[in-house]
């Protein structure tokens, strides 16, 4: 083990013998094409490295140009690439082009390994709040409301934002790389700002969409008087508490979720029978 570690720390200088940093290599083109083999990250997923597999098969390009033949280097850091790895599909390239920016410039593989272990966690927690919870699913309620109502504008737009987002990738990868150790103390300092900004933002749009996509209404009649009922829903329900029933059947499923780790196949299938019954019954 010392005698690797050793010819690592030959084989990467941080300095060339003159005291200056090693010339890059890298073009602009070669970190747009990281930016789109970071579509890669996916493509070899398992259980015991996760995205470890896509992950070095995408910077595999620019690990051999940087290295070229100084294979131990090059074997070192796809090694080095093939360890755990899970986040945010979106916002990879951006890792992708911090850590590439570090092998380019003969960093050690300490630093290296330490960073892609201490940023990935973060990365993820942010990517998936942004789009995951948030963007996208605002985006697929509006789109879908149009789809429903027969407007063409719903794929359209949320085909546009997907490929937007996509495209988002190339420029993740050109900050990461152009920030280099910089995007540490960035990160450090907006990370928590953004995924609670995000989150607010989530909850909000969701708890806007129960009262869009969650339909309760009570059919049963009070009969006042003879020949006289008065309808519930409308008496009560609509001119006192609209909209009180989808919000407590929601918050009931996420107490069931949340605090008694009900499954949600569980609630779903007993959702569906109490739809049944109730209508059957005359209730709902």
């Amino acid at each position: 083990m010392a005698s690797e570690i050793n010819v690592t720390e030959t084989t990467l200088p941080a300095v060339d013998d003159q005291g200056n940093p090693p010339k890059t290599v890298l073009t602009r083109g070669d970190i747009t094409r990281l930016g789109f083999r970071s579509a890669l990250l996916q493509s070899g997923f398992n259980y015991e490295r996760m995205q470890a597999t896509g992950f070095a098969s995408a910077q595999a390009p620019l690990l051999k140009k940087i290295y070229g033949k100084d294979k131990d280097a090059l074997a070192a850091s796809m090694t080095d690439n093939l360890e755990f790895i899970n986040t945010n599909t979106n916002v990879a390239g951006f890792l992708m082009g911090l850590l590439i920016s570090l092998e380019e410039r003969r960093e050690s593989r300490d630093l290296i390994k330490g960073l892609k272990v201490a940023l990935f966690g973060p990365l993820a927690g942010i990517g998936d709040a942004i789009f995951w919870f948030t963007l996208l699913p605002i985006v697929a309620g509006v789109c879908a409301s149009f789809a429903s109502q027969g407007s063409i504008l719903g794929p359209i737009i949320f085909f546009g934002v997907y490929l937007a987002l996509f495209l988002l990738r190339v420029v993740w990868t050109h900050l990461g790389y152009s920030l280099g150790v910089k995007a540490i103390d960035k990160l450090r300092t907006s990370s928590v700002a953004i995924s609670r900004a995000a989150t607010i933002l989530g909850v909000t749009v969701v708890g806007g969409l129960i009262a869009s996509y969650v339909h309760l209404s009570v059919v049963a009649k009070v009969e006042v008087t003879a020949g006289h009922a008065v309808s519930i829903q409308e008496a009560f329900f609509d001119k006192v508490f609209p909209n009180l029933l989808p919000l407590g059947y929601t918050l009931l499923m996420y107490y069931l979720l949340r605090a008694k780790k009900v499954s949600p196949v569980t609630l779903i299938l007993v959702t569906f029978i109490l739809s049944v019954a109730l209508s059957w019954l005359g209730v709902l």
